[in-house]
């Protein structure tokens, strides 16, 4: 009878509160605290909404002065900095004709899309010119200017500020910084898209794309430690099938007049250069019900995942119809 009592005045893990120390005379021991098998792991965030930016493209495309538009998801994952994902935010920024934007991003690096205009970036010691179509890549930190040509000019980027301001990390400096400037002309990504377009594929082959790396990231396959770039492409009448993986996804659309994505069973319709939000491990379907090819831009966290063997990438959907 005793035991059986015992038992059933003992507390649940689950239902323990935080533990402090029972010494709390030298500070440093004072700050401890202590969880259990039962609570530590419960810790309920809320999820990443699969979104569409339609709103911040347009006010960008019609801007009449320097500014950026965030594609800000921060309220609804409750985090305390401005987020797309957890460890990505996406931007459009205007750049009026003959201005400068100053892209002083606390990011390891900034993945850049010319949506229209032209213009020229400094990013530490070298200078580059850029038009429509031209992706390319900057440090972080505050070595990096953007200056517009006489036309002004709209751009998309992705950075990875959340992942830093999780830990409320600094950029490196130019010293140590793992990232440097490289430049994908337009004319150059079409050469290289062909390429792949016109290469077979087989029932592994996850899509019909274009991924983006540099010298550095060669050996990973990726355009930066933590984020993936690729230019993906659907046929006319055909759709990428359902799949998943691991890593949050940022789309930007470049061309599809009559297609849409599928995230979660959630119909997603596209329109010129909105942004998509694909959350990690929801099931997702490209389709292209067009007479011309589909193309978009994503950008994911995988390069983490991929580090960490934890990308997780399966097919949902049986080998038939579909890129």
């Amino acid at each position: 009878m005793t035991d059986n009592l015992d038992a059933a005045q003992k507390i649940d893990m689950a239902m323990m509160p935080v533990q402090l120390p029972a010494d709390t005379a030298a500070p440093v021991a004072a700050r401890a605290r202590f969880f259990n098998s039962g609570n530590a792991f419960n810790v309920k965030l809320p999820a990443v909404p699969a979104s569409t930016f339609r709103q911040e493209a347009a006010l960008a495309l019609a801007a009449t002065t320097t500014r950026l538009f965030a594609c800000d998801q921060s309220a609804a994952i409750e985090a305390p900095f401005a987020a797309t994902t957890p460890l990505m935010l996406a931007r459009y920024a205007a750049i009026a004709p003959g201005e400068t934007l100053c892209a002083d991003f606390a990011a390891s690096g900034v993945i850049w899309y010319v949506i229209r205009g032209s213009g020229t970036t400094k990013t530490g010691a070298e200078l580059f010119d850029w038009a429509a179509g031209d992706v390319f890549l900057t440090a972080g930190g505050p070595d990096t200017s953007l200056a517009a040509g006489p036309d002004g000019a709209v751009l998309w980027l992705v950075s990875n500020e959340p992942q830093l301001a999780f830990e409320k990390l600094i950029p490196p400096d130019a010293t140590t910084t793992t990232i440097e400037a490289v430049h994908y002309p337009a004319a150059e990504i079409a050469q290289q898209l062909q390429r792949v377009v016109d290469a077979g594929q087989n029932e592994t082959t996850s899509g019909i794309a274009l991924i983006f790396s540099s010298r550095r990231q060669e050996a990973s396959r990726n355009i930066m430690p933590s984020l993936t770039l690729s230019l993906n492409t659907v046929p006319a009448g055909e759709h990428q099938r359902l799949h998943r993986h691991n890593s949050a996804a940022i789309t930007l659309i470049l061309k599809g007049e009559h297609a849409y994505s599928m995230v979660g069973g959630l119909r997603c319709d596209w329109s010129p250069f909105a942004t998509l939000v694909t959350p990690a491990t929801e099931p997702h379907s490209h389709h292209n019900d067009g007479n011309e090819r589909a193309m978009f831009l994503i950008v994911q966290d995988g390069g983490l995942h991929y580090h960490a063997r934890t990308m997780g990438f399966s097919f949902l959907e049986a080998t038939g119809n579909g890129a």
